[in-house]
């Protein structure tokens, strides 16, 4: 990366920082520092939400599935779609609308309404744990970015930099910093991805007949994928859109039902074909430039994840370099922020609420900051840890998933309210997806531990129900 790249990639930093430190100001509790006021439009909430949901990881991580498996690996984010979809047409009127929600925070805090503090809390664990881990994910992806356009960067110290960075004008700012950033980075990544990556990377390794010349067939075909892969992304990002405590803070953030649902269906749009498209295609191009031979990295050694940074920084010229990483830092910064303020909401509100409920406003802003600031040093002592972004963002994901999605939907639509019965499908669930994932066993069919973590869930809450009654 030459000096013009480091010179605009430090002053798109530094921009977002100045961001953070002008909501600090304006911010005056906790409705302004966790959402947002309830008063931002749709567009804002909208791009948010895709740009929380996408974010670094699923970048990073459709360019590997589009080196890897081709375009087929476009139907990973046409679950995020559905799932979006049916957000938008059964959760939001339900959450929305209901008054007693209208001063909620948190997803826990719906817990606790629908069933009692025990388990809002359990729930609080879930999320934070599950977020801590996605937080982690977002900052590995935005190291490896580093990493492998900045050869003299080593992994570690690009996640240094990632992690200050995002921890710091999150600790400042609050879901208002969050989500016009999010805005801002959103717009950065597609204009980058459409006018920077697909066009330059496209012409450098030779156009159309080169690219069909270099892989084979199944590359260009949708049906390049297993029943499992469709069924496994399935059953762990979809349901995500029913237990995601980021998504259920720009609910709470936004002004009412109707602009709520139209964030929700702008960011489905956006998911599904818009950003599965690039993504994997540049991870498609990134495969066509190392079988030609554009990346000097041997079989063995490379990570299907840094192919894509890799290509851009052997295609792109200075200048435009810098522009395309701060596209892709963005996106990064975009889900980081967001999973470190939806973690911070569980330990502020729902774990030492009781607490703080009599502090004075200014006093539980100031703690809430030291959680997020708490909570993004945790995040990036497990980055450090761990190789693969997708996976360590999936696994997070499975866990929440297993773990919540069984209770709420039990609570909130079939009025099955039970606290031992969402207790005990809360353990078992997220019991079995860990455990299993730990063990890495062969399981049947090839399906994700987060199937049978589901599915546990669900029959022993039905089972404590009907043992109930």
């Amino acid at each position: 990366m030459s000096f013009i790249d480091l010179s605009i990639f430090i002053i798109y930093m530094i921009l977002m920082l100045g961001v953070g430190f002008y909501f600090m100001r304006r911010n005056s509790g906790q409705d302004d520092y966790y959402v947002g006021g309830r008063n931002i439009g749709s567009w804002h909430i909208g791009l948010s939400v895709v740009a929380t949901d996408v974010g670094g990881g699923f970048s990073v991580g459709l360019g590997g599935l589009g080196f890897l498996m081709g375009l087929s690996g476009s139907w990973m984010l046409f679950t995020g779609l559905l799932g979006a979809w049916l957000a938008a047409v059964f959760l939001i009127p339900r959450v929305k609308s209901n008054p007693d929600f209208e001063k909620f925070y948190t997803l826990p805090q719906i817990f606790q309404h629908i069933f009692d503090r025990k388990v809002s809390i359990l729930a609080a664990i879930i999320c934070f744990v599950g977020y801590l881990g996605f937080t982690s994910s977002q900052l590995l992806a935005g190291a490896k970015l580093a990493a492998g356009t900045f050869k003299p960067l080593d992994l570690n110290v690009a996640l240094l930099i990632m992690g200050i960075i995002a921890v710091v004008y999150t600790v400042l700012g609050g879901l208002k910093a969050v989500i016009y950033t999010d805005t801002v980075q959103w717009i950065v990544l597609m204009a980058g991805f459409i006018f920077i990556g697909l066009p330059v990377s496209y012409y450098h390794v030779g156009g159309w007949e080169s690219i069909r010349e270099t892989l084979p067939a199944e590359y260009f075909s949708l049906t390049n994928l297993r029943w499992q892969d469709l069924a496994n992304w399935g059953i762990t990002i979809l349901p995500i859109w029913f237990v995601g405590m980021t998504l259920y803070q720009r609910i709470f953030a936004s002004t009412d039902v109707k602009s709520a649902k139209k964030a929700w269906f702008i960011a489905g749009l956006f998911e599904w074909p818009i950003m599965a498209f690039m993504g994997v295609s540049l991870g498609l191009l990134a495969k066509v430039a190392f079988e030609q031979g554009l990346i000097a990295v041997s079989q063995e050694d490379l990570d299907p994840e840094m192919g894509l940074p890799i290509l851009l920084s052997t295609v792109l010229p200075p200048g435009i370099m810098g522009l395309m990483m701060s596209a892709y830092f963005s996106a990064v910064l975009s889900t980081a922020d967001s999973c470190l303020m939806a973690a911070s909401g569980n330990l502020t509100t729902d774990i030492f609420g009781r607490y703080l409920k009599d502090k004075k406003d200014g006093f539980v802003m100031r703690m809430s900051q030291l959680f997020t600031l708490i909570i993004g040093s945790l995040a990036l002592v497990i980055a450090i840890q761990m190789t693969n972004v997708l996976e360590l963002m999936l696994y997070s994901y499975a866990f929440m998933v297993s773990g919540l999605l069984v209770p709420i939907i039990a609570g909130l639509f079939w009025n099955m309210r039970s606290p031992l019965a969402a207790m005990t499908s809360m353990i078992i669930g997220g019991v079995v997806t860990a455990g299993l994932s730990m063990l890495d066993l062969n399981l049947p069919f090839g399906l994700d531990p987060n199937f049978f973590g589901v599915f546990s869930s669900l029959a022993v809450f039905l089972l404590v129900y009907r043992l109930q009654k």
